[in-house]
């Protein structure tokens, strides 16, 4: 992080040297901008401002929204009023600051020297929403964001509901791929359901700035959903499209609009948002027996308000009061009071709780056998006869780590080569060609991970659509501030009184 205060002031210097004709109409040595930390301290004389806001030019993405603010200020000095003039001094000062210092037509006026401008209701409103804008973009695309909980699989370590807090400075903020976007929107303009709230034409290749923590197991992650790189505009990421393209074939899909409406391209940046649980980190090998974790041969303890599914024999239902002590959602307990046969998803201690209770019979956790496969699973191949519950061994990549490529594994890797580290890869009868090279190995160019829901049995995951590459992680979830019940009203106990100002582990 240190290293990271440093960086940035000095990569302002390339911005600032481009006012070096601007300091030499301000009285000061043209060659003042080239002295890293200096010249924001010159800029802040050159403006008339105190020297506290120094402090915010060390504070890292903070600053970046504080030289906006100086460049605002220093075209003011040449008698530019106008919101247009200072949106170019901001967007374009490479050109825009030269030609305040070369030109015979612009004049610099000292700050104490200038015709005081009084704006209107208007302007000031406009200037206010503007301000509100880019420093509400700045927060949430580089310190932190609020998301919503709206699926319950991390129950019940997160309810449906839950309005948390995500850290984006924790593992380090990543810049956006697609910069130019509607602002506060994720990828699709408020309404309509079939228009980008994005601009694709300008594109910014991957980069992570340096966090405070790396990502360890057990940590609560927010990412971009990996198969979220294509989808169906009627199912978005409802429905994955490979799964789509599984089922009902890819002509189909692309074909039938009416049903599954346009087939979109969502960059990194721009894919759905998941909450999981990293299990396994990158040079991890993990492997599920009989629903228990394993990392490199040790068990991993599983969360204590994580959940399975039970079979649960009670003939006379489940007392409403009972069952809200033991936290049972309503929509859980409504599916299976409608279906016995069907199992209930329960934490470790509701389901000791009903064994006690007398109206019982049985409560049984269920679990898939060994060596029933379910093609469904990745890497969705007969070769690796997994299950939700038995499920590996199996590596997780770590960067710059080369593995042995072969036909029993590619099916493995494949995806990772050729989609996430965009390579070209090919497969001409047991022959591996990568980039046009016959290959029998692979060095990876990113960390990869392993996510999974706290309610193991209702959770579409990592043992769904494979590996979480590092691009694609957003940040650690840290705090929920909020939580509301979506099967209560409000006066009901829809608010959760219990469950909100918690750190979350």
């Amino acid at each position: 992080m240190l290293g990271l205060i440093i960086l940035l002031p000095i990569s302002f210097t390339i911005i600032i040297v481009f006012a070096w004709p601007v300091f030499e109409k301000a009285g000061y040595p043209g060659w003042n901008t080239l002295i890293p930390f200096y010249n924001l301290y010159i800029w802040l004389q050159i403006i008339d401002k105190p020297l506290w806001w120094y402090i915010f030019l060390i504070i890292p993405f903070i600053n970046v929204f504080m030289l906006m603010l100086m460049i605002v200020e220093l075209v003011k000095c040449f008698g530019k009023h106008d919101l247009l003039y200072q949106g170019v001094g901001v967007v374009f000062p490479f050109v825009y600051l030269p030609y305040l210092g070369f030109s015979e037509n612009e004049k610099y006026i000292p700050v104490d020297k200038r015709q005081k401008i009084k704006k209107t209701k208007t302007r000031e409103w406009v200037d206010a929403i503007i301000f509100a804008v880019i420093a509400a973009t700045i927060i949430r695309t580089f310190l932190v964001e609020a998301y919503t909980i709206p699926t319950s699989s991390m129950e019940k370590t997160l309810l449906r509901g839950d309005f948390l807090f995500v850290s984006k400075i924790s593992f380090g903020p990543k810049i956006p791929n697609t910069p130019l976007s509607f602002p506060f929107v994720h990828h699709t303009m408020p309404v309509l359901s079939d228009r980008k709230s994005f601009v694709e034409w300008i594109k910014l290749p991957y980069y992570r700035f340096p966090g405070f923590e790396k990502i360890k197991n057990n940590d609560v992650v927010v990412f971009n959903y990996p198969e979220g790189d294509t989808v169906s505009t009627v199912f978005q990421s409802n429905i994955s499209y490979y799964r789509l393209v599984k089922e009902m074939g890819r002509e189909n899909v692309w074909r039938n609009k009416r049903k599954f409406g346009d087939i979109i391209y969502r960059p990194v940046d721009k894919r759905e948002n998941y909450i999981k649980r990293c299990i396994g980190i990158a040079g991890d090998s993990l492997q599920i027996i009989n629903q228990e974790v394993f990392i490199n041969g040790k068990k991993l303890d599983f969360p204590p308000d994580g959940q399975f599914k039970y079979l649960v024999d009670a003939p006379k239902g489940i007392n409403d009061k009972f069952r809200n002590e033991i936290d049972i959602s309503n929509e859980d307990y409504e599916n299976w009071k409608h279906d016995q046969f069907q199992e209930l998803p329960l934490s470790d201690q509701a389901a000791m709780e009903l064994k006690k209770r007398p109206s019982i019979n049985n409560v049984e956790r269920t679990v898939e056998s060994p060596g029933i496969w379910n093609p469904n699973l990745f890497p969705y191949d007969s070769l690796y006869p997994w299950n939700i519950d038995n499920y590996g061994p199996i590596y997780i990549p770590e960067k710059g780590v080369t593995v042995k490529l072969g036909m029993n594994n590619i099916s493995l890797y494949s995806r990772l080569i050729k989609v996430y580290e965009n390579n070209d890869l090919e497969i001409k009868g047991d022959k591996i060609y990568i980039n046009g090279q016959p290959a029998d190995s692979y060095t990876f160019k990113m960390n990869y991970y392993w996510m999974m829901g706290d309610n193991r049995h209702n959770s579409a995951d990592s043992r769904y659509w494979g590996f979480v590459p590092e691009d694609h992680v957003v940040g650690k979830a840290s705090f929920v501030w909020l939580s509301l019940d979506p099967e209560k009203s409000l006066l009901a106990g829809k608010i959760r009184w219990h469950k909100i100002f918690r750190f979350i582990n």
